[in-house]
């Protein structure tokens, strides 16, 4: 059976995107794929704004460590140390929160979803609020632009070079982390290099470091400068000439092809089609805005195989559910929790490697959490759950990461909590002015499921309050993003 239009675009904006906003209902039906992904292009043509959420105190404290390079002298009291550490932990909640709403509102939706895609691939952990930011704007300045920049510049990344150990990388004693990482997940992929190739890319990386303002720094006294071979290749490289070497092979295109294949279209590779996208992302010098053009243009794209087939990562949970039902949280920390619980904390991911994605994301537990979450932000349900210490995510800290959410009526314990969101219905509400009352069910179903219900329009207005019209849809809504097809996209 042919696809629609509203079919074919709402599977394009799950995909390019966090899923439809209510204001794109209207036009679903109207234009064309190809002219709603021309419309994304443009939206996110834009460079966008950097993100500061430090705070003023911190950031004051950082610019005394310039003048004296205090934090490299351990010369910051014990106090400071600490107050540093407490303030960089709430700028990185607060950084998270504030992408989080980045990724629901912004008209920028095929920018911030490639950024997410680059967060996972350029998986990284750091507790300085100033690293993360850094971190943040390479990937979203750089997420549509050429991969080659994107590589280099995550590479000369404070938050990067100490999370991979490459300050400590210096002749006569390299430090192999970063230049294997480099190799086995940003370029590569496992298998095709040797590990000569990784002792040799170490020595060539040798020297590279940060400042404490996160600024990257050559020492040149701690840089092996002699000859080495990667890949076949000879010279006395740098890291910046390793990183090419990199680049001209065809393999790190077709890693990334694969990659972005999995991640936007399908989970199962299919080998012709990513063999394709790799050449002519190859032949493109790595324009990633043309290799998502060849995806989202394409008509297989749009075959009924790829359309419904993957689950939601927690945070597009999260994001589309809001996009489709805009609301207002008396708690925003419940997001931070629910990410906890669901399993995909923004900058915290679980190693080196990222959220490995697919299945992975569900088990017993996490999807009756999931299929509660519309229930939650109702608030006809309440949290009672306590995410584990997940020490990969932890970091170490037991304490401390996630505080516990204060419910309205004073309790402050993890358990028995409420999201308590205050959700604007009237352009959803709009929407469905015209529909009849027996059709309701179907139209809902149509806009919030990329695959058909296992469960009956019968049951779905059982579980509905009929007491009214806007009551009805209200409930219903909730009812149908609370089934498990709604977890797919």
């Amino acid at each position: 059976m042919a696809l629609t239009n509203q079919q074919k675009n709402q599977h394009l904006l799950w995909r390019a995107g966090f899923g439809p906003a209510v204001e794109q209902l209207g036009d679903l039906s109207k234009f064309s794929p190809h002219q709603f992904y021309k419309a994304l292009v443009k939206a996110s043509d834009k460079k966008p704004e950097y993100i500061n959420v430090a705070d003023n105190y911190l950031q004051g404290l950082m610019m005394g460590v310039d003048q004296a390079g205090k934090m490299e002298k351990k010369e910051l009291s014990a106090e400071d140390r600490k107050k540093m550490q407490q303030l960089s932990r709430e700028g990185i909640r607060n950084l998270n929160l504030y992408w989080l709403k980045e990724m629901v509102n912004s008209g920028a939706q095929l920018r911030e979803k490639m950024a997410f895609f680059w967060h996972g691939h350029f998986a990284c952990r750091n507790l300085n609020i100033f690293y993360q930011q850094g971190m943040l704007d390479i990937i979203r300045r750089n997420s549509l632009g050429n991969f080659g920049d994107l590589l280099k510049e995550v590479s000369k990344s404070a938050a990067m070079l100490n999370f991979l150990n490459n300050q400590q990388n210096r002749k006569d004693h390299p430090n192999e982390n970063f230049a294997r990482e480099v190799m086995e997940l940003f370029t590569l992929g496992r298998g095709n290099y040797t590990e000569h190739d990784i002792k040799e890319s170490a020595r060539a990386f040798t020297g590279w470091g940060a400042n404490v303002q996160g600024e990257f720094v050559f020492r040149k006294f701690q840089h092996d400068a002699g000859t080495k071979t990667v890949l076949g290749h000879t010279g006395e490289f740098d890291g910046d000439e390793v990183l090419d070497i990199l680049l001209e092979q065809k393999q790190t295109a077709k890693y990334i092809s694969q990659k972005i294949y999995r991640f936007f279209v399908n989970e199962q590779p299919d080998t012709a089609k990513i063999e394709w996208l790799a050449d002519r992302f190859y032949k493109n010098s790595y324009d990633i805005s043309k290799l998502l053009e060849d995806i989202f243009t394409s008509d297989w794209f749009y075959d009924e195989k790829n359309i419904g087939v993957k689950i939601k990562s927690p945070v597009e949970l999260l994001a589309g559910i809001q996009r489709m039902l805009p609301m207002t949280l008396e708690n925003e920390e419940a997001l931070m929790l629910l990410q906890r619980v669901l399993g995909q904390l923004l900058f915290y991911p679980p190693n080196v490697a990222g959220w490995p994605g697919g299945k992975t994301w569900i088990d017993s537990s996490t999807l009756m959490m999931r299929m509660r979450i519309p229930q939650l932000i109702n608030d006809e349900d309440e949290m009672n759950v306590k995410p584990k210490d997940d020490d990969d995510q932890m970091m170490g800290r037991k304490d401390t990461d996630e505080r516990p959410i204060r419910k309205a009526g004073g309790g402050n314990a993890f358990g028995r909590q409420q999201i308590n969101a205050n959700v604007d219905w009237s352009l959803y509400l709009k929407n469905l002015d015209k529909v009849s009352r027996e059709e309701l069910v179907n139209a809902m179903s149509g806009l919030l499921l990329q695959v058909k219900s296992s469960i009956s329009n019968d049951l779905i207005s059982q579980y509905a309050d009929a007491g009214s019209r806007d009551n009805f849809i209200k409930t219903a809504t909730i009812q149908i993003m609370s089934t498990p097809e709604y977890q797919m996209c």
